[in-house]
């Protein structure tokens, strides 16, 4: 039988049911699968208008893959995969600065460049978070700074003026001294490619449920974790004894009202043109398979 190939994603809960032995509790023979980690970081590099939504494009040789809801959301009404409803997950995100910068407020933010992954969470959610204060022809948004870790590295490297990360690259920038100008939360989805058989989906998403009970228990103890997914130049300087536990799975539905009132916001703010956006029905963009 194939195993289940799985991606982790810049959160703790693949490595704490590994290590504790949840998947084979639950009877599940899997391998990890690193999509977009690697030593120098140089996979979070892929260019300009090149994010989350152009690798499920492209194609992930993994069996699940998580990235922020609304690009789940399309990506599964146009059929590279299907939608997990039975859970999803909220995730700590920001939009940071460094520490002599100027800005002090997200007033200041108008016509700023603030790299964001393009499609990908921190574009949404920057959005999401600063039309509270900003006009939208205010809103600058860079895409040609690369995903979550290579933007990291440029903010750090004093290369850009301003980014939004989420989960661990989030607590390295405030272990730093970098200032976080506000935050932008957002949720994320799961989506299930390949032939994964169902009942390994919910196998999966068992073993996650137990992990995160661990995490919510004893924070401490996992958050080592981060390293694993870490560019090496940081690991050195990277004291995880002061982080935060990151992305926390919900084990409730993504409900169908959710997914519609997702998909308008998205049309809303042209973010992806009407063509692009699938047949917009809930039903054929989930995974019928039980939690």
């Amino acid at each position: 039988m194939a195993k289940f190939v799985i991606a982790p994603h810049m959160r703790l809960h693949e490595w704490v049911a590994r290590d504790k032995g949840y998947f084979e509790r639950e009877g599940l023979a899997y391998e990890f699968s690193d999509q977009l980690t690697s030593p120098d970081g140089k996979l979070h590099d892929l260019g300009d208008k090149v994010g989350a939504y152009q690798t499920f494009e492209r194609g992930r040789n993994s069996h699940i893959n998580c990235a922020c809801h609304w690009t789940i959301n399309v990506a599964a009404s146009v059929g590279h995969g299907k939608l997990y409803p039975h859970a999803y997950s909220v995730a700590p995100a920001a939009v940071f600065v460094p520490p002599g910068s100027a800005i002090a407020h997200p007033s200041h933010l108008a016509g700023v460049p603030i790299s964001v992954g393009y499609q990908s969470g921190s574009h949404y959610a920057t959005i999401q978070a600063l039309e509270q204060y900003l006009q939208p022809e205010e809103i600058t948004l860079s895409f040609a700074d690369g995903l979550l870790f290579r933007r990291m590295e440029k903010l750090i490297d004093r290369q850009v003026p301003a980014v939004s990360v989420f989960s661990g690259p989030y607590y390295f920038l405030e272990q730093l001294g970098f200032r976080k100008i506000i935050d932008s939360t957002f949720m994320m989805a799961s989506m299930i490619t390949g032939d994964a058989d169902p009942d390994d989906v919910s196998k999966y998403f068992r073993a996650l449920r137990l992990a995160q009970r661990d995490i919510d228990l004893r924070p401490e103890l996992y958050t080592h974790y981060y390293e694993e997914e870490f560019p090496s130049r940081f690991r050195a300087q990277m004291d995880t004894r002061r982080w935060g536990p990151g992305e926390r799975i919900v084990f409730e539905p993504y409900t169908r009202e959710a997914y519609e009132e997702a998909r308008e916001w998205i049309a809303g703010h042209g973010i992806f043109a009407p063509s692009e956006m699938g047949g917009g029905h809930y039903e054929d963009a989930i995974l019928a398979v039980s939690p």
